[in-house]
């Protein structure tokens, strides 16, 4: 996601004068090793540190990784940060860390109290020297749009700016968009804040996950999107476009939806009057990600918690989360240099697999086959498609968890990169189990970008009762492909006359060589039953971006970005003559489907002049139920005709202003998004 999108405002200026939470009591006390073991041999991209350590030592590691990884979007390390259970930094002198591209960050206890960081964990804007680029005003622009791939989770952050500026030092910022998870944090003492306001703007920030924390206010400011699950909020401050909560004790009330939708004005031109808030009081079905940690002898192990249904607030309020304990002699712990071969002979074995921070080129499937397995990634561990491999698969079996895993597509046309289960596999036998069910966290997939990907497919789902997590399906809009130029991309007199050394036309930032060349059609494919997803993102793809085939799926928050670079309307018309291809398919002889809380927008920079017909389509029967969708257009350039099935109002982008070619300069402002509180209904 590159695209620019409008905030209000009002709604940042309020953002920045929330008064800073108290703490609620003395922070809990630590947890304490009273034994040292070895650690098992992680490699030399995990680090582990000791409250023995100096915090200066400890700063200095990480601002090394930081500077190492702050720009690093398209890089290949990958980097694990973890914490034994213990106190670091100190009122005086606090430790103060900042989170870059492909970076862990993790405490080791067996709750989050067992890790006090006094100090702050961060994510800030990402700052470009852009003097000669129309479509922004300041010679510096900061903004968090391509904040991806990073992650906090079992720790407690006892808010400490000492030291900082005044702006810097008034929250914990964690200003990240796709990809970024934060997971059983709490945060004492301080805001936490999902926008940096104290950079130069634009400021924009595009979405993220928070599951089974703990906060007091927290500044949703420029946020896009975002979804909360199973968590403790002490203040929600506003909303952007799309904020979902399920089962969040203290999350905001959704009342003010309506006021979004038609015969409602100009929406949302009235934060008083367009709230645009999904809020459910559970959460149907969760499984919190597994995690590693140190026990009192200190052993290593990994904590696997227990799926439950209808669930509400964190896991760890009155002791250690629900589920099992597995040794971590139990895993079998891989580094890049590990054949595919070894691997699966271990998975055969019966071990559960660690895969620790690299890249890893699979030419052979990477084959979880027995119940209950657990593939943990760490420091997002990335599986690279050779030779049109699919990376990963797994079998219909009850309980198979894969968490914290990147997987890319590569130059050869893959037909899926991971595939759950296979179509039929069972002849009709399931091995699927509800109260257990397969469950995919903080899995991502990417199709171009660092290199050039193809695939059929990004995420195959064949079996039935699976539960998906928090994933970011993503067909790159921009990358490193290396596609060839005759001209300034960044010169607007010279946009139109970028050629690529054959003489061909390239577009804009090589969008129609990236059309030919990164081939994603779908995002997403649900063949199985009973699927739910918590937090399903999926952008780009060629034609459906996410098509669900079987029944009684589940959704909670979908964000899509259709593509930005079809190059002719020829090439985004369906077969039967459709105008493109909708974010969200529903199979026509789907009986039953709910979905809460959904996005789909348009940016078509590469021809303003694209037209698509629906952001959704989905058959019409009362099991099939749409609630709080919608529907915009980034900044200009593209049509949809309507929100789903022909219903809702159109959005038909902004012509740009001379002196810029159309499609290029943004406008001095943005079209406001379009909402249907629920579907079937029909307000227009």
């Amino acid at each position: 996601m590159i695209a620019i999108a409008s905030v209000v405002a009002a709604v940042v200026a309020a953002a920045l004068f929330v008064p800073v939470a108290n703490s609620a009591g003395a922070a809990p006390r630590a947890g304490k090793v009273e034994h040292h073991q070895p650690a098992p041999d992680f490699g030399p991209n995990v680090t582990i540190f000791d409250p023995s350590m100096t915090t200066s030592e400890i700063q200095a590691k990480f601002d090394k990784i930081w500077e190492l990884q702050r720009d690093a979007e398209m890089g290949s390390d990958r980097y694990s940060l973890l914490f034994m259970p213990g106190e670091y930094g100190t009122d005086a002198d606090p430790l103060q860390i900042a989170v870059g591209y492909y970076t862990e960050v993790a405490g080791l206890g067996a709750s989050p109290d067992d890790v006090q960081i006094n100090g702050k964990v961060e994510v800030f804007n990402r700052c470009f020297d852009a003097p000669d680029r129309p479509n922004y005003e300041n010679p510096v622009n900061c903004f968090a749009l391509n904040n991806f791939w990073r992650s906090i989770s079992n720790l407690t952050i006892n808010v400490n700016g000492a030291g900082q500026g005044g702006c810097e030092a008034s929250a914990n910022f964690w200003a990240v968009s796709q990809a970024s998870s934060m997971r059983r944090v709490q945060v004492n003492g301080g805001n936490l804040s999902l926008m940096d306001y104290c950079s130069p703007p634009p400021q924009f920030a595009s979405g993220g996950f928070i599951a089974d924390s703990k906060a007091g206010v927290l500044i949703n400011g420029s946020q896009q999107q975002w979804i909360t699950r199973n968590s403790e909020v002490g203040e929600w401050t506003n909303a952007v476009w799309n904020q979902v909560f399920t089962g969040v004790v203290g999350a905001p009330g959704d009342a003010g939806y309506a006021g979004c939708a038609p015969p409602a004005p100009v929406q949302p031109s009235n934060a008083d009057v367009c709230i645009p808030y999904t809020t459910l009081d559970t959460t149907p079905i969760s499984r919190e990600k597994p995690y590693l940690f140190v026990d009192d002898e200190g052993g290593y192990n990994v904590r696997v918690p227990s799926a439950d249904v209808d669930t509400r607030g964190i896991t760890w309020a009155d002791g250690l989360t629900p589920g099992r304990t597995i040794p971590i002699s139990d895993f079998f712990v891989a580094d890049p240099s590990d054949s595919v071969k070894k691997i699966n002979n271990q998975l055969a074995r019966g071990k559960h697999l660690i895969l620790t921070p690299g890249v890893y080129d699979v030419a052979k499937s990477i084959s979880v086959k027995r119940p209950g397995t657990v593939v943990l990634g760490m420091g997002l561990a990335t599986l690279h498609a050779i030779d049109g491999a699919i990376p990963l698969k797994t079998a219909d079996k009850a309980g198979i968890i894969v968490a914290g895993v990147t997987i890319d597509a590569g130059e050869v046309e893959s037909p899926a990169l991971l595939q759950v289960g296979k179509k039929n596999g069972n002849n009709g036998r399931p091995n699927t189990d509800p109260d257990n069910p397969v469950t995919l966290s903080d899995v991502y997939f990417r199709v171009g970008g660092p290199y050039v990907g193809k695939t059929d497919i990004a995420l195959e789902v064949n079996s039935d009762h699976v539960l998906i997590d928090h994933t970011w399906v993503w067909r790159a809009d921009h990358g490193i492909e290396g596609f060839d130029a005759t001209c300034d991309l960044d010169d607007p007199e010279d946009y139109e006359n970028c050629e690529d050394e054959f003489g061909n036309p390239i577009g804009f930032l090589g969008d129609d060589i990236r059309w030919a060349t990164n081939i994603g059609r779908n995002g997403a494919v649900i063949n199985g039953d009973d699927v739910t997803a918590t937090g399903l993102f999926v952008e780009h793809f060629q034609e459906y971006n996410t098509i669900w085939n079987g029944e009684r799926g589940r959704v909670y928050l979908y964000q899509n970005e259709l593509p930005y670079d079809p190059p002719t309307q020829a090439d985004w018309t369906a077969d039967d003559g459709t105008l493109g291809w909708a974010a969200y398919k529903i199979a026509d002889d789907v009986e039953e489907h709910l979905l809460w809380g959904a996005g789909s927008y348009i940016f078509n920079r590469n021809n303003p002049a694209i037209v698509t017909e629906n952001g959704y389509e989905v058959p019409d029967t009362p099991g099939v139920q749409l609630n709080r969708i919608m529907i915009n257009n980034l900044s200009g350039p593209g049509v949809m005709n309507s929100i789903v099935n022909g219903c809702g109002p159109t959005i038909d982008g902004i012509p740009d202003e001379d002196p810029f070619p159309v499609g290029f300069g943004d406008p001095d402002f943005y079209e406001f998004p379009r909402y249907i509180v629920t579907y079937p209904s029909c307000p227009n």
